[in-house]
């Protein structure tokens, strides 16, 4: 299907020919397959500019988008899309034309592009799950995860209510992180810290991992790869594979497939970091006598 498969999305392609991204970048990683999840592109929490940073060092056969890349709920109630979120879809459209297979399994803030499951995107494949064949023959079941949350399938109204608590939220994490930019301090987020340390937060995301390994293996299968949570996690689940690739809005985690089969989650967080650090000027020699 041609680039007007996704109508809601149409008005959001960069002009062809304006890529950004032209040269590739020294000291890329080279792997089999990539997931990232959970971009939220349309709201100011997305760290555009670390994902475009790490989508210009990685280079990979499959690039699996797993939910949650366009933030629909958000672009509704205010309009926000500055040219780094239109440099990460050229990026992503690019990655097509260089032969990378990029699907999209859309999650729930990008929940309109279910309407569109089996068709195509600029090249990007709509799928609403995949089931992924690792280099080592174990088979994974690839989905957003979102319909393992009681809240969004019982109470959509609460959820909303979350999703506004969250941005609030991002925006302190967005101040606080500025400050300690100015001081030279790395990036830290307070809201992942935040849901580490809550007892009941622990707890749902436990309760979710759980739900998922659980179907996972009623599918026959080896293990799940999902995002949603933005909890990056790679562990055994009574017998089950359970990899969660994480967030580009507080962690910056990636989950890779190396060539033999081997999975590894990736956290950017330390090459960003590198890659923005002021670079200090020399120290200039004592004057002399």
């Amino acid at each position: 299907m041609q680039r007007d498969a996704l109508p809601e999305l149409a008005a959001l392609l960069p002009p062809p020919g304006n890529d950004p991204d032209e040269g590739g970048e020294p000291g890329g990683l080279r792997l089999r397959t990539v997931w990232i999840s959970d971009l939220h592109l349309g709201t100011p929490g997305c760290q555009a500019q670390a994902l475009l940073h790490f989508l210009r060092h990685v280079d990979c056969d499959t690039l699996y988008l797993v939910g949650d890349i366009v933030d629909g709920w958000q672009l509704r109630r205010h309009w926000f899309w500055p040219q780094a979120h239109n440099d990460v879809v050229q990026k992503l459209l690019r990655k097509v034309r260089k032969g990378t297979r990029v699907v999209f399994v859309p999650g729930n803030h990008d929940e309109f592009a279910r309407k569109y499951l089996g068709h195509s995107f600029g090249g990007i494949e709509v799928l609403g799950e995949v089931i992924h064949t690792l280099a080592d023959g174990r088979r994974l079941w690839v989905t957003h995860g979102d319909h393992f949350d009681g809240v969004i399938q019982i109470a959509k109204w609460l959820a909303h209510l979350g999703d506004w608590a969250y941005t609030r939220a991002l925006e302190a994490n967005h101040a606080l992180n500025s400050l300690r930019a100015r001081l030279g301090l790395p990036y830290w987020s307070l809201s992942r810290y935040l849901k580490l340390k809550v007892k009941r937060a622990v707890a749902y995301v436990d309760d979710f991992e759980r739900a998922v390994a659980r179907e996972a293996r009623a599918r026959g299968l080896d293990g799940v790869v999902c995002g949603h949570i933005h909890h990056a996690e790679l562990r055994d689940i009574d017998g089950i594979l359970y990899a969660n690739d994480g967030d580009w809005v507080e962690s910056l985690t990636a989950l890779a497939e190396h060539a033999d089969g081997r999975l590894e989650v990736i956290d950017w967080t330390e090459r960003w970091a590198q890659a923005v650090r002021p670079k200090l000027p020399l120290a200039l020699p004592a004057p002399t006598a």
